[in-house]
């Protein structure tokens, strides 16, 4: 893929150097409040290598988040297929973030998560981009709602994926964006 930029950020496929990131990410108990495992570093690099070769394969992806001033890899932003979920349309297209906790409050994931919505809107011509969260994940419901997403109820799912030894994560929120009120909320900015 061909790295998006912003104005304080690079988005660019995984590389080596960012293994020890990933891997902290992956295992820290404040990133990681709203899932119901820790990766190992070797489940780590494999998850890692895993993303790295599907955007290479698809141009899209849980891209690197790089800090363009430092170099610093700082988590990961980026738009990818629902196909791993049975329950949502193979063609559905979400948005997703993880950051390091000490990168948190500065606005890179929305500004990361704005670059993407151009890109599928603008670049890939998608109708609508999706999202969803742990129900009481007020900080990712907070930038789903800066973004311009709408809660949609009548979607809320309980996850599968979820084992039933973890119930206080089961239930997810389900955001959407359509093109349309992308393009409505981008003139009003105007």
């Amino acid at each position: 893929m061909k790295p998006l930029r912003t104005e304080r950020l690079i988005l660019r496929n995984w590389e080596d150097r960012d293994r020890g990131l990933f891997h902290r990410i992956n295992s820290d108990e404040r990133v990681m409040e709203f899932f119901p495992f820790r990766r190992d570093r070797a489940t780590a690099d494999a998850k890692m290598d895993e993303l790295r070769a599907a955007i290479d394969r698809d141009g899209i992806g849980f891209t690197a988040v790089e800090v363009a001033a430092t170099g610093e890899c700082i988590g990961f932003v980026g738009i990818t297929g629902t196909d791993h979920l049975d329950f949502l349309p193979a063609s559905m297209i979400e948005i997703g973030w993880r950051l390091a906790p000490e990168f948190w409050g500065k606005g890179y994931v929305t500004e990361a998560a704005e670059a993407w919505l151009t890109h599928g809107f603008e670049t890939l011509g998608l109708d609508e981009i999706v999202s969803f969260a742990v129900a009481n994940n007020d900080h990712s419901t907070a930038v789903m709602r800066r973004l311009g997403m709408s809660a949609d109820p009548s979607a809320d799912f309980d996850h599968p994926g979820i084992p039933d030894s973890h119930p206080a994560l089961k239930r997810h929120v389900f955001y959407r964006l359509s093109r349309q009120d992308w393009q409505a909320r981008k003139r009003a900015a105007r």
